[in-house]
């Protein structure tokens, strides 16, 4: 989401005198694009802020903003040793960034950190600032409804609402007359898009399919799902578009059925692994990956091993696992005690880091000898002889490049692996 947000950024203020540059050292204006969805994220932040604030001593004049989820959290701390911004712009402000900047200029505080019930920035064209003409993100709905108690989405980006579909699949369309290959379709929920005209309403599954019909030869990905909202129609679309691919990121958050509770999650294990069955059955060579929080609110080593009986049952490809941190103004902070220590929450992170590794890297070994299609993104890290790209079950897969070219799909053969990584040959 932050890099679609910065693309929209970018848009908002090409052409109003303003340019991207890669070197911050000359730059006169330093906006942070942020995310405090985790404790970590927010860190991170206020250390580069400390960092920009030095940079902005060995030039009076620059200016420094904080946009998107951390804006309004700032607002709400005025004073932080060490710390000065001058700009505040919340995710539904970027449209005023140019007024916004004006001020600042002038020498005072600028801020706009109020969220809308509307906006989607559906007429805007985002700016892509990655240029492989490769892959490419597009925002079809802002904000969640659902108020999971331990996440701050809901206050930080406001109500869910979604974009015109008419707008999205122009956006779609522009990106393949660029050569594009692969979209992935962004929102905090994207199961729950909706969109009601005239008495006609699209759903997700209905704009998968449109999106999928514009051309074959595009990929189609989407992020993230909610497990409430995985529809026997969802799954069904993608079972019957070979380009919408085979991969279903779906967060469990928890094994167990308590803990679950207290996240306000909304679904019980039993529906959970209800929906990954119905989707292996339905989409033959689904991948499965998903997110993990260790640590809640009262989790005993009970509730733990339900968490790691679960993954040992799915058998996930890939995980986001994390450790419980307690995020102001939520529904855990306000109710609940946050009383796992953390020597407690660590040791249960190791143990859940360690199992997935486990379970990825014997998946991969399974898929030695198997012969995907892989949509060549770039150079590997490892070579630059070599080049990476994934599968339609968003694996990725480095192998010797030939004369491979980014963009190109490619028939490869997996000869090797790591528990990340599959290894292969242009056959």
């Amino acid at each position: 989401m932050n890099i679609s947000d910065t693309e929209v950024i970018a848009s908002v203020l090409d052409g109003k005198d303003y340019q991207l540059t890669d070197d911050y050292q000359s730059a006169d204006i330093v906006l942070l694009n942020t995310c405090s969805i985790r404790e970590h994220a927010e860190e991170r932040i206020y250390g580069r802020l400390r960092y920009f604030n030095r940079w902005k001593k060995d030039r009076p004049g620059r200016i420094i903003g904080i946009l998107g989820c951390m804006a309004g959290r700032m607002n709400n701390r005025p004073s932080m040793t060490g710390i000065s911004v001058d700009l505040l712009a919340g995710p539904d402000a970027y449209r005023n960034l140019p007024y916004l900047l004006d001020i600042a200029m002038s020498g005072q505080p600028a801020m706009n950190i109020l969220l809308s019930m509307e906006e989607t920035y559906e007429d805007i064209l985002p700016v892509r600032y990655k240029t492989d003409n490769v892959t490419a993100f597009v925002s079809i709905m802002r904000g969640c409804n659902n108020f999971c108690s331990y996440c701050v989405v809901p206050y930080a980006r406001g109500s869910e609402r979604s974009r015109n579909p008419d707008s999205i699949l122009n956006e779609i369309k522009h990106l393949t007359g660029q050569n594009y290959k692969e979209v992935t379709l962004l929102g905090q929920n994207v199961n729950s898009f909706q969109w009601t005209k005239n008495g006609m309403m699209v759903d997700f599954p209905d704009l998968l399919a449109m999106a999928a019909e514009i051309s074959p030869d595009l990929r189609i990905r989407f992020a993230t799902s909610h497990p409430k909202d995985v529809s026997d129609k969802i799954i069904q679309t993608i079972a019957a578009y070979p380009n919408i691919c085979r991969h279903l990121h779906l967060p469990v958050q928890s094994g167990s059925n308590r803990i679950l509770e207290l996240m306000n999650r909304k679904y019980t294990v039993e529906y959970y692994l209800e929906r990954i069955e119905y989707a292996r059955k339905h989409i033959p060579g689904c991948s499965f990956t998903t997110d993990i929080i260790t640590g809640f609110c009262t989790e005993t080593d009970d509730d733990h091993q339900e968490t790691l009986a679960l993954m040992k049952h799915v058998r996930y490809d890939f995980a986001y696992m994390f450790k419980y941190s307690e995020r102001e103004g939520t529904a855990a902070q306000k109710n609940y005690n946050d009383d796992v220590p953390e020597e407690v929450k660590t040791r249960r992170l190791t143990e859940i880091i360690n199992l997935q590794k486990e379970i990825s890297l014997e998946n991969n070994l399974l898929d030695k000898g198997k012969i995907y299609t892989v949509l060549a993104e770039g150079l590997s890290r490892k070579s630059d002889d070599w080049l990476f790209g994934r599968n339609s079950q968003n694996k990725v897969i480095v192998f010797p490049g030939g004369e491979t070219l980014p963009g190109d799909y490619i028939d490869i053969k997996i000869t090797d692996c790591t528990a990340a990584t599959l290894i292969g040959q242009i056959v």
